[in-house]
């Protein structure tokens, strides 16, 4: 597998790929689809867990993007995420992602202790968003998606999902360069379940590799996810062996950050499948 070149934050503290990094995920919404922390005390309690287990970043987040959701307000989402960040920052230094898509939650998470933005627009809901990465210069996570989070799953269609999403990400690495963003700060995320059928969630992951092409981090989140559940029946609650796999399988495939709600278990894959893969 390839070396990958290490990410570097605004405050100058690198997060390197010698081995895949496992990101946190905590939901500071009362209705995003797997676990949530409703309240600033039990995410930051959920966030102490995280690090206690090994999360080597966290992923912060105050707006569900499951599918069918919508939108909340500027004010809603700020206090949902921004004591949250405070809270994590008095026991730990552990490099923290605001998942928004709005500016002005971005740029006061960045100002409250946050590291990395993670857009699942990859920097096309808020036209502001991009000169926040720039004037910050921190890493941004640009994700796939087809349509929005509330229609998204209304029937999506690829003729070729790989094709398809590497072009996108080409235009936004494009993008980005083009509006002063240094491409050594960008990682990319195929977008599990947004805009997807299960058959193109498990080509993207099949074919993860293709996207090495581009020379950035990839970033894998299939924690939970629907598709796990068509293919099992499993319920959300009980899909926790279907997503211990698909994190091996996409670290075999060259996933270089692995973003679950299940630290310790993914732990344990992630060490089994970098033993195997190193062999």
């Amino acid at each position: 597998m390839a070396s990958m070149n290490p990410v570097t934050l605004a405050n100058g503290k690198e997060i390197e790929f010698s081995s895949p990094r496992i990101m946190g995920i905590v939901n500071c919404t009362p209705d995003s689809f797997a676990v949530r922390s409703d309240t600033p005390e039990k995410a930051i309690e959920a966030a102490r867990k995280m690090i206690a287990e090994g999360a080597d970043l966290l992923d912060i987040g105050g707006e569900s993007s499951r599918p069918g959701s919508k939108p909340v307000s500027l004010e809603e989402e700020l206090r949902r995420v921004i004591p949250v960040i405070e809270g994590i920052r008095t026991f730990s230094e552990i490099p923290i992602s605001i998942d928004t898509t709005k500016s002005a939650v971005a740029r006061t998470a960045l100002d409250t202790g946050a590291d990395i933005i993670n857009d699942i627009s990859a920097l096309t809901f808020d036209n502001r968003m991009s000169a926040i990465v720039r004037d910050y210069n921190c890493p941004v996570v640009l994700m796939h998606i087809k349509g929005i989070p509330k229609t998204m799953q209304k029937a999506p269609f690829y003729d070729d999902v790989v094709q398809e999403v590497g072009s996108y990400f080409q235009a936004r690495i494009d993008f980005a360069v083009s509006h002063g963003i240094d491409k050594r700060k960008l990682i990319l995320d195929i977008g599990i379940g947004f805009g997807k059928r299960t058959e193109d969630n498990l080509k993207l992951l099949k074919h993860l590799q293709r996207f090495a092409e581009f020379g950035l981090p990839l970033l894998v989140g299939a924690s939970r996810k629907r598709f796990i559940g068509e293919i099992t029946g499993a319920e959300t609650e009980d899909r926790l062996p279907g997503s211990i796999t698909v994190v091996a399988l996409a670290v075999l495939n060259g996933a270089n950050i692995i973003r679950v709600h299940d630290v310790a278990e993914t732990k344990q894959a992630v060490d089994l499948a970098v033993a195997l893969r190193e062999v």
